[in-house]
C-alpha cells in the first residue's frame, strides 16, 4: 500500500481539491483508493451526525468503502483550531489517538491511502504535540501543496525548511493556483521549481468548472500509477 500524507503552506490552499484529484488520478488507474481526514473543524448536522464537507469530499472521490468515522474520527463542529475545539468538548486529541485511527484504516484493503493535514504544517493538536510530531513518526511520506497565490514563495519556503527540520520524507510539492488574478504566475512557479528541493508532481491550474490536474511524470513514479 502507497501511503502519503497531505500537507499544505496555509489553511485554504487547496489540501482537499488536490487530495480528491489524487484519488480520482488513482482510480482512473484502477486503483483501490481512499482518503483520510483525521481531524476536522467546521462541521454541521446531516445523515443524523456531524459531518465535515472536506472529509465528504474525499469519500466520494475515492473507490473503497469505508465507515465515516473511519474516514474522519475527530470533527467539531465550529470552524477553529481544533485543538480549541476539543478542549471546548472536554476532549483531547493525542498522538496514540491518531495512531489508533489509523491503524484502523490501513487495515482496510486499499492500494493507496490519502492522509489529509488540518491547516498548514505545523498544527497544534493539543498544548504540547503538533500533527506533525505524528506525522513523523508515522514515517509517512509527504506531499506538499503551495497554494499559488501572493506570498507562496516565503510559505512554501519556510514550510519546506520545517518540514526537513522534523526529518520527514518530501515526495515532492503540488502547485494549486488559488487566485486567478495572481501576478507573474508563471515566474512564481518557476522560482519555486528553482528554490524547492524536491521535485514538482503536478500543478492544479485555477478553474470555475472541472478541475484539472497537469501530472508530471514523477507523479505517476511516486504513486506508482504506471
Amino acid at each position: 500500500m502507497k501511503q502519503f500524507f497531505i500537507t499544505a503552506t496555509d489553511t485554504d490552499a487547496g489540501k482537499t481539491h488536490v487530495t480528491s484529484l489524487l484519488l480520482k488520478l488513482a482510480v482512473q488507474h484502477k486503483r483501490k483508493a481512499l482518503g483520510f481526514k483525521p481531524i476536522a473543524a467546521g462541521a454541521e448536522h446531516a445523515f443524523g451526525r456531524l459531518v465535515n464537507t472536506d472529509a465528504l469530499t474525499l469519500i466520494e472521490s475515492g473507490n473503497t468503502q469505508a465507515l465515516y468515522e473511519q474516514v474522519n474520527p475527530f470533527i467539531y463542529e465550529p470552524p477553529i483550531a481544533p485543538h480549541i475545539a476539543a478542549e471546548q468538548q472536554g476532549e483531547q486529541i493525542t498522538l496514540a489517538k491518531l495512531d489508533r485511527a489509523y491503524e484502523e484504516i490501513s487495515a482496510l484493503d486499499v492500494d493507496i491511502l490519502l492522509t489529509e493535514g488540518a491547516g498548514g504544517w505545523l498544527l497544534p493538536i493539543n498544548d504540547h504535540e503538533l500533527l506533525s510530531d505524528w506525522v513523523a513518526a508515522a514515517n509517512l511520506p509527504v506531499i506538499l501543496v503551495v497554494g499559488m497565490k501572493l506570498g507562496c514563495l516565503n510559505h512554501a519556503l519556510l514550510t519546506m525548511a520545517s518540514l526537513q527540520q522534523c526529518g520527514v520524507e518530501v515526495a515532492g510539492w503540488i502547485a494549486n493556483q488559488v487566485d486567478p488574478e495572481m501576478a507573474q504566475y508563471d515566474a512564481n512557479l518557476a522560482t519555486l521549481k528553482a528554490r524547492l528541493p524536491v521535485p514538482m508532481l503536478a500543478e492544479s491550474p485555477y478553474s470555475e468548472g472541472t478541475p484539472k490536474l497537469r501530472v508530471h511524470g514523477a507523479l505517476m513514479d511516486v504513486l506508482a500509477l504506471r
